[in-house]
């Protein structure tokens, strides 16, 4: 092999590493736990359609199973695979066709939401200290966890039909 050939050759390492280390320091992974459900075939389903953006951060990678994070810091967190739940007093908000459930106090700076009616359920952490709002997070995953069927619907108590019922005459 020639000097010239060689020296090419070690250039080229040299600077692919070098471009290596340099996308890897702009956004390190994020290191997540997968929910007990990740393996789940729907989690599959929806990791696959999580938009590269959200409320403006950019996606990063993550060393864990139907997860998602988006911003450097992280500004959004998606876990697919959490345990479903039942029915709840909660506060429940349909964003374009997806329900999903208010799990935190909506003054916390950290909040999460929950999918309601569909397994596998998603959450979805959101840090307002990072500046993206709900509103801007929530319909972003719309397409993604749509692809879940919805078996269940929040109700409010407008949607309930209550009669009052008679009391009996003494």
């Amino acid at each position: 092999m020639s000097v010239r050939r060689s020296t090419l050759i070690a250039l080229s390492t040299v600077l692919l590493a070098g471009a290596s280390l340099a996308l890897a320091g702009c956004a390190p992974t994020v290191s997540l736990e997968p929910a007990a459900g990740a393996n789940d075939p729907g989690c599959a389903e929806i990791s696959v359609r999580l938009p590269d953006a959200v409320a403006g951060e950019e996606k990063r990678v993550t060393d864990a199973q139907a997860t998602g994070a988006w911003g450097s810091p992280t500004a959004v967190l998606l876990r697919c695979g959490v345990p479903p739940i039942g029915a709840t007093t909660k506060p429940c908000v349909n964003v374009n066709g997806v329900d999903w459930v208010l799990m935190t106090d909506p003054a916390a700076k950290t909040i999460v939401y929950q999918t309601f009616g569909r397994t596998p359920a998603t959450e979805v952490v959101i840090d307002h200290v990072a500046g993206v709002s709900d509103s801007s997070v929530l319909p972003e995953f719309a397409s993604a966890v749509s692809t879940i069927k919805q078996t269940q619907k929040c109700l409010s108590t407008l949607d309930t039909d209550v009669t009052p019922t008679p009391t009996p005459s003494s």
